[in-house]
């Protein structure tokens, strides 16, 4: 069919408005073909996310990106042992359901990527992250989160509170009646958080299995989730919780008057929450975006604004890593992105740890 010259004028008009809104979608620095990912995501209209993040601290990011691009989010928050279990289920059956798994369990991430199950991507915004922060072009930290303490202040008062990891295991010890059934931290074989928390604890420093014995000196009791631990301590149940989410903490303490958070002076770890794309994922291009965003400064900016520290040091909105070093006194220790995250994957280590474990517990 011949066009007018009329149509053919309005048909190229639109074409190159076309193009000029596709253009703007295109984020400065970006290379000019990205035009091309960023079409072909909207195309797909949809990105799945299997994660372990809470809702609430990811919903600024979620919101942010679909009202830039117009995408929906399918977010599926399974846990961190749900998101890892779902994606290799899925993948052997070869009905892969998501497009990226975002979760806190750094060492099950790494699992993930070492198996095959990660798709190699050069993400634009890599330049902007620190070096320990990414991983082969699969693996990408997109928070810095501190691991530390929460403790009821009508039980505890800050003054009294351990400053260090000596103080504590001290504390522990010499405090042991008091105490005894009202001391709380993570259950490694029930939380992939937690397992990961307490593993590498045992590498970075060498008290961890000094601090693990005088845990069961006061009989600790075991959790699943950080948010488990957070109601009881506010509760008076329990009058401290070691090796928690901080970053949560950070935040539940301005709601919480008798809730207080510490971090060690001496030593911070800090775990990521790492972000990777699957192999054979029912939406490929819209995973890449959305794993763009997160990564810029607008998409860190947004989840820093829900309560996870960036780990940019560009962002102004929230915490970001340089910005949290100061807050816990220069101590921050981020945990890197590496083949090290594997060494206690294998079934012989893990069972090794769980009896040493259990064993230092009283258990």
């Amino acid at each position: 069919m011949k066009l007018t010259r009329r149509a053919f004028a309005l048909s190229c008009a639109a074409m190159a408005l076309a193009g000029t809104a596709l253009a703007q979608d295109v984020p400065a620095g970006y290379p000019a073909d990205y035009a091309a990912t960023v079409e072909a995501a909207k195309s797909q209209g949809k990105v799945v996310i299997y994660t372990s993040t809470d809702i609430a601290q990811a919903q600024a990011l979620l919101d942010a990106f679909s009202a830039k691009y117009g995408i929906a989010v399918e977010y599926n928050d399974l846990g961190t042992n749900g998101a890892y279990n779902r994606a290799i289920s899925e993948a052997a059956a070869s009905q892969m359901g998501a497009d990226i798994v975002w979760s806190s369990a750094m060492d099950l991430q790494m699992t993930l990527a070492a198996d095959g199950y990660a798709e190699s991507y050069a993400s634009p915004e890599k330049s902007a992250l620190p070096e320990w922060a990414v991983h082969q072009d699969q693996l990408y930290a997109t928070t810095v989160e501190p691991i530390g303490a929460i403790y009821n202040t009508g039980a505890i008062k800050p003054e009294a509170f351990p400053k260090t990891r000596a103080e504590l295991i001290a504390y522990l010890n010499d405090h042991q009646g008091e105490l005894k059934g009202k001391v709380a931290t993570f259950d490694p074989e029930k939380s992939g958080t937690g397992f990961l928390h307490h593993t590498n604890d045992l590498v970075a420093t060498d008290s961890f299995w000094d601090l693990a014995k005088a845990l069961g000196g006061v009989g600790v009791r075991t959790y699943s989730s950080s948010g488990s631990m957070k109601e009881t301590v506010v509760s008076g149940e329990n009058v401290m919780a070691i090796n928690i989410i901080g970053s949560y903490a950070l935040d539940w303490v301005k709601q919480s008057p008798n809730l207080a958070v510490a971090f060690g002076t001496d030593y911070t770890a800090a775990f990521s929450r790492l972000a990777l794309l699957t192999k054979s994922a029912p939406h490929p291009e819209a995973g890449k975006l959305f794993l763009d965003f997160m990564l810029s400064r607008e998409g860190q900016s947004a989840l820093a604004k829900g309560g996870l520290p960036s780990v940019r040091g560009d962002v102004t909105e929230g915490l970001n890593i340089d910005s949290l070093n100061d807050l816990v006194g220069g101590s921050l220790k981020p945990i890197a992105v590496d083949d090290h995250l594997l060494k206690f994957m294998s079934p012989q280590e893990r069972v090794g740890f769980f009896r040493e474990w259990n064993a230092a517990l009283g258990k």
